[in-house]
């Protein structure tokens, strides 16, 4: 009986052997691969064809994804190479992700593991896994193939990059934050970074499951916002921020109305009465930026009870501060910091970014009469998220705002046989003046969750 004739696919890519039987590396033949080129050569005759219409805001996705399909039917079927039906499949499939979606990072995207994407050039890609970085073996084909799958990104969001826009910061349509950046600031190829949304929002359940908490910080932090104490999160990039902004927020009761203020939509509050607003930049013409601080001044005549700042990071902290001192109790935003008492001198420097000739001893007093609570997070060094301070902003002593630690991280608990850390956020001992506010309101906590676990005393 005959063998059956090798599919095209196979009879086009070389074996690895081949490429490495030579005794000198001088002797290696670069492996070409027909299958790339093909993919390649059919993408670009498509995306000659129909890239007017990518961008049509009067053709829905689905128009689009049968409009290209068609296309892409007739030019495979110009091509006339030997594909079997199946091949045919998979080259289209293969081919509208590259033209209609986001190539090689399709399958990343849709990996949950994954949570965060970096696209160093068309040629190298790292992900990050349980906090770990690693090199993925997928790449995109060229240049133009990544700057492709750019531009349809931030065009879907209204935004445009090009040599005269050469960086933005854009979403997709899940949420999940991007940052991109291209020649000629980008000199070793365009860059991409996706920060990926979470298909679930986390509760704190789960975040006690994954060790960024202790059962006693969740019960201290739930009954700080129902207390409507201010607060702050604090931490550095990656640290996990926004994700425990989205857990405080959670709290919230649901007869609250609830302002959200943010550069790219990512809370996910369930909520019923809630009013998500979203920064936006400059046209092409540079009008039409409304900025973080904008919304936050619009917010306060839209009758909030609370206010939620998804960051602080410009002029917007002192109408924050403002905010909070005047009524608008309860409010939760988050700031860069690698500390509480780093977290204060860094709302000092973005009050001042605001233009206004203020005193620091001003400033100081609006941060210490605002801010009840800071709770710092941090990504260790075995790649977790953990909160490692609960922080009270007690007052003023002198020309210094006075801090007091409430939980403190315990290091001293050492590493687990994976190598991760077993540590969590310990009680001082110091029971902070905010609790008296938790008993005033009748609101159910421990007597206990404050007693000390730790020899970690004193005002910081």
């Amino acid at each position: 009986m005959a063998e059956a004739a090798p599919s095209v696919l196979t009879t086009m890519r070389p074996p690895l052997a081949a490429a490495t039987v030579a005794a000198h590396p001088s002797q290696v033949e670069p492996v070409v691969d027909p299958f790339s080129e093909l993919k390649e050569r059919v993408s670009q005759t498509l995306f000659e064809r129909i890239g007017a219409r990518l961008n049509d805001p009067s053709l829905s996705e689905e128009q689009l994804h049968s409009y290209a399909r068609a296309e892409l039917t007739g030019i495979v079927a110009d091509e006339q190479m030997p594909l079997n039906s199946d091949e045919q499949a998979r080259l289209i499939v293969e081919i509208a992700a590259d033209v209609l979606g986001y190539g090689p990072l399709e399958a990343l995207l849709a990996d949950d593991d994954v949570t965060e994407i970096m696209v160093n050039g068309p040629e190298q890609i790292f992900v990050e896994r349980r906090g770990r970085l690693t090199e993925s073996s997928v790449h995109f084909a060229s240049e133009s193939q990544l700057r492709r799958v750019i531009e349809r990104i931030v065009s879907k969001v209204g935004r445009r990059i090009d040599e005269s826009s050469p960086l933005v910061d854009a979403r997709l349509a899940d949420g999940s934050r991007v940052n991109a950046i291209i020649p000629p600031l980008a000199v070793d190829g365009s860059s991409l970074t996706i920060r990926k949304f979470s298909r679930q929002a986390l509760t704190a359940s789960d975040l006690i499951a994954l060790g960024t908490m202790s059962p006693d910080v969740a019960d201290v932090l739930h009954a700080c916002v129902e207390a409507k104490l201010n607060i702050i999160v604090s931490g550095g990039t990656g640290t996990g921020k926004t994700t425990l902004l989205n857990v405080l927020s959670g709290y919230i009761p649901g007869d609250e109305r609830i302002i959200t203020i943010e550069d790219a939509v990512e809370l996910q509050l369930q909520q019923q009465h809630v009013i998500r607003l979203e920064s936006r930049p400059a046209n092409t013409e540079g009008k039409g930026e409304v900025t973080i601080r904008d919304l936050v001044r619009n917010s306060l005549r839209m009758r909030p009870d609370r206010i939620v700042i998804g960051e602080c990071r410009g002029g917007e902290s002192l109408d924050m501060l403002q905010a909070m001192n005047t009524g608008h109790e309860g409010s939760i935003s988050t700031v860069h910091a690698n500390s509480p008492r780093d977290a204060i001198a860094r709302l000092e420097t973005l009050v001042l970014m605001a233009g206004m000739d203020l005193p620091l001893r001003a400033i100081r007093e609006q941060i210490s009469s605002a801010i009840d609570v800071i709770v710092q997070i941090t990504r260790l060094k075995d790649g977790s998220r953990r909160i490692t301070h609960v922080t009270e902003v007690q007052g003023m002593e002198g020309d210094i705002v006075t801090l007091q630690d409430a939980f403190v991280f315990d290091h001293r608990a050492g590493l687990d046989s994976d190598g991760r850390m077993l540590g969590t956020a310990v009680a001082t001992g110091v029971r902070p003046r905010f609790a008296d506010r938790f008993t005033e309101l009748g609101l159910p906590l421990s007597p206990t969750v404050f007693q000390a676990t730790l020899a970690t005393r004193g005002v910081r």
